[in-house]
């Protein structure tokens, strides 16, 4: 789409706020009015349509896109979508361990460790570590209270949250940011800690290093968009 738009603007719209280009309400892709519940958040939106030059690139405008998602795929059935995040929690990366080499094995401990004990001390669980690929079990109270913290999110953090997860692997990465216990990027550190071995092992490959580096984008995004909901 190229831009057919000269002014962009954010007003009040019922308990929310709508972006209007050129006075006109923008809607969603399925359709539905574009409002969302924070001022800032819409401002953010506004500046990505503000700054287009000539034609609309999606990925340059990560936070209309995840207000788009939260309206249009979360809002609907938003029990269902945090039951789908939820799953996370039997399997997160944090849990699985490598056992070589002793270097690698230290760079996950530093960082995952630290989310571990951060999640035992909130929400009162606790993990089962193992070394390896193959499933473990996790404690069914530990499941059951990471679920319910899911469930208790509104249909924006939960479309936030959700790229942390998925890009990341980690469940509990994904709530300390959103919780503010760590910064997104030591979440990104922790989450990325192997795939960063893994390109210091075998040196400079220009299109691993590209793909890592949109996937930093996209978590990045991510958690800015959790930081304008506040």
């Amino acid at each position: 789409m190229k831009r057919f738009w000269k002014d962009v603007a954010v007003e009040p719209d019922g308990d929310g706020w709508a972006i209007k280009l050129d006075g006109k309400a923008m809607k969603t892709p399925g359709r539905a009015p574009m409002v969302v519940p924070v001022e800032r958040l819409a401002h953010a939106m506004a500046e990505e349509w503000r700054v287009v030059s000539v034609t609309v690139d999606p990925r340059a405008m990560p936070i209309t896109g995840l207000a788009n998602a939260a309206i249009d795929h979360v809002a609907p059935d938003p029990r269902r979508f945090a039951e789908g995040l939820g799953r996370y929690a039997e399997a997160d990366l944090a849990c699985y361990r490598v056992e070589g080499p002793s270097a690698l094995v230290g760079r996950q401990e530093e960082r995952w460790d630290k989310l571990l004990a951060w999640a035992r001390r909130r929400y009162d669980v606790d993990f089962v570590i193992t070394s390896g690929l193959i499933h473990v079990a996790q404690p069914p109270a530990t499941v059951e209270r990471l679920s319910h913290a899911l469930a208790a999110l509104d249909p924006f953090r939960l479309a936030g949250l959700s790229p942390l997860v998925t890009i990341g692997g980690s469940l509990v990465a994904a709530l300390a940011v959103l919780e503010k216990a760590i910064t997104a990027e030591e979440a990104w550190e922790a989450v990325s800690v192997d795939e960063r071995w893994q390109l210091e092992q075998w040196g400079s490959d220009q299109e691993a290093e590209a793909a890592m580096e949109n996937r930093r984008g996209d978590f990045l995004a991510a958690a800015r968009f959790l930081d304008l909901l506040d």
